[in-house]
């Protein structure tokens, strides 16, 4: 199977953002799918450390370091872009003005339960920051990660077996390998990207798919 890089990846989701979107990018790949989003869509990224109207990432050795994002990674900042008290932002997440947020996750369940601060090892460090906010807050929750684990498991299972972060808050799953639709308990195939076949995503997931 021909498996998405993670540039592609961030590509299929900005894809799916519609025009006047307000949106959160998690700390890590989703950062990427600011780099993708449509010029003639107008798109207001949000970061809550406290920054709206993010652009895509500075080009190398442009880069402002007053000027980032809740990962500490440099961005840059469109027209009418504002730095904001970070309470103010975290006011917006909980408040519902967030259309969409767009997170990693270790898993996600069928039923939309996300895990994605902790996997409850003992050496762990919990990295919670404002995944909680986010994931309840935000109108859509979009996770973006690899279907599998290096030792070939699915992160895509039929219940969390990590410490969860949100509740059945998560409605569309993208992967290197397909797109999914997380809906009344049932995992919807919308976007088989590799070609592998909705039977043998069925196995590698050990999920029944249904075709979208």
């Amino acid at each position: 199977m021909n498996r998405l890089n993670r540039e592609q990846m961030a590509a299929r989701v900005a894809r799916d953002i519609p025009e006047g979107s307000v949106v959160n990018l998690g700390i890590g790949l989703p950062t990427k799918v600011g780099n993708y989003l449509p010029a003639d869509r107008e798109i207001m990224l949000h970061s809550e450390n406290g920054v709206i109207g993010m652009g895509p990432a500075p080009e190398p050795g442009a880069e402002d370091p007053d000027l980032i994002n809740a990962g500490k990674q440099p961005v840059t900042l469109l027209p009418g872009g504002a730095y904001f008290h970070h309470a103010d932002s975290f006011a917006m997440m909980r408040g519902g003005h967030l259309d969409i947020c767009v997170l990693g996750a270790f898993q996600v369940s069928r039923t939309g339960d996300l895990a994605n601060w902790h996997t409850g090892g003992p050496d762990d460090i919990p990295a919670v920051g404002g995944a909680m906010d986010l994931a309840i807050g935000a109108k859509s929750v979009y996770v973006l990660m690899d279907l599998l684990t290096r030792e070939g498991q699915s992160k895509l299972v039929e219940r969390c077996t990590y410490p969860v972060t949100g509740i059945a808050c998560v409605s569309r799953v993208y992967t290197d390998l397909a797109v999914f639709d997380l809906k009344d308990g049932k995992v919807i195939l919308i976007d088989d990207l590799a070609g592998a076949g909705i039977a043998e995503l069925s196995r590698l997931t050990g999920q029944a798919l249904v075709a979208g």
